[in-house]
């Protein structure tokens, strides 16, 4: 039996990365691989401190204490340092996969040429943020001196989106080094019945409810469609939540509810089934998973014509875009779509069916049994 470890910054809470390690994680368990994941111990969005050890599936999820070094305290609100040296050396994998262009993936590197096995990286597509000063030097340095003289000391490069591409190349990757694994769906999305939609429940936006998923264009779309009801469901930024309760209070919006995050994925497929739109309006994504959940189960969703947005979404005919942060246009979508459109949902449906992960699997297995 094969082991695989795989390394991401965050095991706990809502965090878009770490859906995709435990989906594929899921799938190599079946295949028989044995799979342990390391993280550092915060929880994503809360900073809580997650438990330091679990088992998720028959998959082995080991926690590290975070430190905070100067660079975070300057430039980060996420503490993503953590220390798995000894742990590594202890499991002795077979196979590393390691989690976006972060310090742990060029130490994973590191131990993995050590001990002379493959060591596979999932960039997650970062390459659209427009960082302020002093990040976006932080950034720069970090690039410099890591990023773009390491990046083909991996054994692949796998971009989880098309758009990354020219950016890969950029950083002067060779072009057989780069593979595309996109995001994948679990068979579920696919298999549990479907839920009725439910009376009150129109417009739903399910995911982290941050700045840069740009709520405050739901909540004018919500103040111009006072009889349509807009439910926001996710963890939240308490500063962020207080801001967008403000908007509501002053804008005397009552068509909003703003709910906690649902982990239970049975719950979360049926609170999609239930709402009749889907939509996304952030600033920018890489490859929105929620996107492709609500698409699997026959939703019309609508985003913003983010890169992630409008690599999955054919406007009109698998989907809904409109331009960033233009309710007005939002609005218009929203109230010209809520009895539904039967073509758009059915290619939506198709559309999802290439993001299953029990299709997309075979990538990885044909990755590894090439180093066999």
């Amino acid at each position: 039996m094969m082991k695989i470890v795989e390394i991401c910054p965050f095991s706990a809470g809502i965090d878009g990365v770490f859906t995709r390690v435990l989906a594929e994680a899921k799938e190599f368990v079946k295949l028989g691989y044995e799979v342990t994941i390391f993280s550092s111990d915060i929880e994503k969005g809360s900073k809580n401190c997650a438990i330091c050890e679990e088992e998720i599936e028959g998959i082995s999820v080991r926690r590290f204490k975070a430190n905070v070094d100067f660079m975070d305290k300057l430039i980060s609100k996420n503490v993503t340092y953590f220390n798995f040296d000894k742990e590594f050396k202890k499991y002795s994998p077979d196979i590393v996969i390691t989690h976006l262009l972060h310090p742990h993936s060029f130490k994973a590197l590191k131990l993995a040429r050590r001990a002379n096995i493959p060591c596979y990286l999932v960039t997650h597509a970062p390459f659209n943020v427009n960082r302020r000063f002093p990040l976006n030097l932080a950034t720069s340095i970090f690039n410099h001196l890591n990023v773009k003289p390491k990046l083909n000391r991996f054994t692949k490069i796998i971009a989880i989106t098309k758009w990354e591409l020219s950016y890969l190349e950029k950083l002067d990757v060779k072009k057989n080094k780069i593979i595309y694994i996109p995001n994948g769906l679990p068979e579920e999305f696919f298999k549990q019945k479907r839920a009725n939609p439910a009376k009150g429940k129109d417009v739903l936006f399910l995911g982290r409810i941050a700045p840069v998923k740009n709520i405050e264009t739901l909540l004018m779309s919500a103040k111009s469609l006072p009889k349509v009801n807009f439910s926001i469901v996710g963890s939240s930024e308490k500063n962020y939540v207080e801001r967008l309760k403000r908007i509501i209070a002053n804008n005397k919006i009552t068509n909003v509810s703003v709910s906690p995050p649902v982990y239970d994925l049975r719950k979360k497929i049926k609170l999609i089934d239930e709402h009749k739109i889907f939509v996304l309006p952030s600033l920018r994504e890489a490859m929105p998973q929620v996107i492709l959940e609500a698409m699997a189960r026959g939703k019309v969703v609508i985003s913003s014509k983010t890169d992630g947005g409008k690599e999955i979404i054919t406007d009109r005919k698998n989907g809904l875009l409109f331009n960033i942060g233009d309710y007005r246009q939002l609005v218009d979508l929203i109230k010209h779509n809520l009895a539904g459109d039967k073509t758009i949902q059915r290619n939506a449906e198709k559309e999802a069916k290439n993001y299953r992960w029990d299709k997309l699997i075979k990538s990885y297995i044909s990755l590894f049994n090439k180093i066999r």
